[in-house]
């Protein structure tokens, strides 16, 4: 909550700086008004709950009718709430909110069109650390709405040794080595994930054990298969790299737990609404 406020704070620092000129220019003090959120776009909604914080933190005065929720599937003509109190306030918070909503329901909607193509199997689509800094909270929690999982939010609730780790650590066993003996001098309770490049890198794994999850990465749908063969459920598996939406439930049909996609917070394009005054 406290992040959430903070990136708040910093969104109306950034648009409203020493005030709305063009609003005390034109508005009266204390002109009320009322605007609603209209959906132009089929989609997945996201980013309701953090607009009524943005509204509460420009002006707690500013009333919220909800009329649809986060993760609901919006079509062009739906309107998602009312907000109503002083315009100029209104105004102020507009760019902000359409900001933050437009960017997590383009989120919340890719990622359900990946999970969707997942429908009958196990596999369960990650997000990762590819975000937009500053908003990575905010793109996570989109993806939940969308139905998908996060993956860990930053570099400290999780190890993940990854191929650059494991060759400047001198290799896997070296690396995992170190993790626990790191974990150990530290009492520090993390899970603990490995990056391996081929099937050998996968027997050095199953040697040294002490992980949680394995990342294959970069492996073709054939390899991945051998891989979740040879795997056989001692560990997590999770692919990684390179997989597209074309290529998805592929991956997908040779049994990974998870499969983490870049693309659901890098690539996305911004659902298309707008508050208008009503």
């Amino acid at each position: 909550m406290e992040y959430i406020n903070n990136l708040i704070a910093l969104a109306m620092a950034e648009d409203i700086g020493d005030g709305d000129h063009t609003s005390l220019a034109c508005i009266p003090a204390g002109a009320q008004g009322k605007m609603k959120l209209l959906v132009k776009e089929d989609g997945i909604l996201a980013g309701v709950e953090i607009a009524k914080q943005v509204f509460a933190s420009i002006d707690p005065l500013l009333q919220t009718n909800v009329r649809l929720h986060d993760g609901a599937a919006v079509r062009p003509g739906d309107v998602a709430f009312y907000v109503h109190g002083t315009v100029r306030s209104l105004l102020q918070a507009e760019r902000i909110v359409l900001n933050v909503m437009q960017r997590m329901s383009g989120v919340a909607t890719q990622t359900a069109l990946y999970v969707q193509q997942l429908t009958g199997l196990k596999t369960r689509i990650l997000d990762t650390r590819k975000t937009t800094p500053g908003m990575r909270i905010l793109d996570k929690m989109a993806v939940k709405i969308g139905g998908g999982e996060n993956h860990r939010m930053g570099l400290f609730d999780m190890i993940l040794i990854k191929d650059n780790h494991i060759d400047f650590a001198g290799g896997i066993e070296n690396a995992i080595r170190k993790v626990h003996d790191y974990l150990l001098s530290t009492g520090r309770m993390l899970p603990v994930e490995v990056e391996v490049r081929n099937l050998s890198d996968i027997r050095t794994v199953l040697r040294a054990g002490g992980v949680e999850r394995i990342m294959l990465d970069n492996f073709s749908v054939p390899e991945t298969r051998a891989a979740v063969q040879l795997i056989a459920g001692r560990y997590e598996t999770e692919s990684s790299g390179g997989i597209t939406f074309k290529t998805l439930r592929a991956y997908a049909e040779c049994g990974v737990d998870y499969i983490s996609v870049g693309a659901l917070t890098h690539q996305i394009k911004s659902l298309d609404i707008s508050l208008k005054a009503c």
